[in-house]
């Protein structure tokens, strides 16, 4: 028998062949167990409390909607859904969190049009609206409404119109945050008047309606969510609703072609559910189906309503749906927000 015969013997026979075929075993078995162990966490999901991100103030109404939807989620999912006020530069810290959080369907975010504003307003952003999230899917959309102080000296639209455009440079006006819904009725208010005001920055409509209430702020385009309840309280008096209609809740108060004010004919606000990008598929279709059901919700839709929201219908409630317009809001509001010479932060 030759050297080279019986080297090969050697590796075939010796321990040399054995400790590779052990190797080999072993990392197929814990490539099996890792698969195994991927598919069951899917399964189980969720095992634990889900937190959902609302990158607005509490009180406001954005908070308010989200509580309800979170509410509704818990009883489909059968985890409870802890809602999570995450605020500052618009809605940017709380989109930004759950964009960088693990894809495990624990961290979700609901948002609105404001998020599409974002890549337009910030430099340094580190999250991409469309990329960034698992969309899945639309909500609901909700009409806005311009209110004022007690102080403010109109009785109605065309008195506050008048009175805007001779003190448009002591006139200031709240939103919560640069992007926000609150900041784009803003600026399609003062385009349809012609005068720019002086715009003063929150983290919410909470804390701005405060300073409504004081006389330190005179204005303020707020969701209908949490703006007719401050009316209806007497803390404001409402001017115009957004949308091209009037809404049940306050049927008195002229919607915009009415007041004279059509660039607010489009200005209404559409929301959505998201999960961090990699979020895996069967958990991204159990969001979504637990969202459809959430839409059917005798209790969300009660609730809703009186708020004068506009639940999507099912069909919306996916995730192409909530990309798509997504994509489409970027573009839009680029364009619109470049044009009208604001500087990103």
């Amino acid at each position: 028998m030759t050297a080279t015969t019986r080297k090969k013997q050697d590796i075939f026979n010796g321990d040399t062949w054995r400790l590779k075929m052990i190797r080999l075993f072993a990392g197929m078995v814990t490539g099996l167990l890792m698969l195994t162990g991927s598919a069951s966490a899917q399964d189980a999901w969720p095992s634990k409390p889900i937190t959902l991100v609302m990158p607005y103030a509490v009180g406001g109404g954005a908070d308010l909607m989200a509580r309800v939807l979170a509410e509704s989620l818990r009883r489909n999912l059968g985890q409870p859904v802890t809602v999570a006020n995450v605020t500052g530069a618009g809605s940017v810290l709380g989109s930004r969190q759950v964009a960088q959080a693990a894809p495990d369907g624990y961290m979700l975010l609901m948002n609105h049009i404001g998020l599409s504003t974002a890549p337009a307003l910030y430099k340094n952003l580190q999250f991409d609206p469309v990329k960034s999230y698992e969309h899945i899917g639309l909500i609901a959309e909700i009409p806005m409404l311009v209110v004022g102080g007690k102080h403010v000296p109109a009785k109605d639209v065309k008195e506050l119109i008048e009175y805007v455009r001779k003190n448009k440079d002591k006139v200031t006006m709240a939103s919560s945050g640069m992007g926000s819904g609150t900041h784009l009725c803003a600026m399609l208010f003062q385009k349809a008047v012609g005068a720019q005001v002086t715009m003063v920055q929150y983290k919410g409509s909470a804390p701005a309606y405060a300073d409504i209430q004081s006389g330190r702020v005179d204005l303020m385009c707020d969701s209908t969510g949490g703006s007719v309840a401050q009316v209806k309280g007497g803390a404001v008096n409402a001017f115009v609703v957004t949308g091209n209609k009037r809404i049940s809740s306050l049927p008195s108060v002229p919607y915009s072609a009415e007041g004279g004010l059509n660039d607010l004919g489009a200005m209404t606000v559409w929301y959505g559910l998201f999960a961090p990008a990699g979020t895996p598929k069967p958990i991204v279709d159990r969001l979504s189906g637990a969202l459809q059901a959430a839409i059917r919700d005798p209790e969300v839709i009660s609730k809703m309503n009186s708020w004068d929201a506009t639940l999507y219908d099912v069909k919306y409630a996916v995730p192409s749906a909530l990309r798509d317009t997504m994509a489409k809001n970027v573009a839009l509001w680029t364009q619109l927000i470049q044009a009208s010479g604001l500087t990103p932060q």
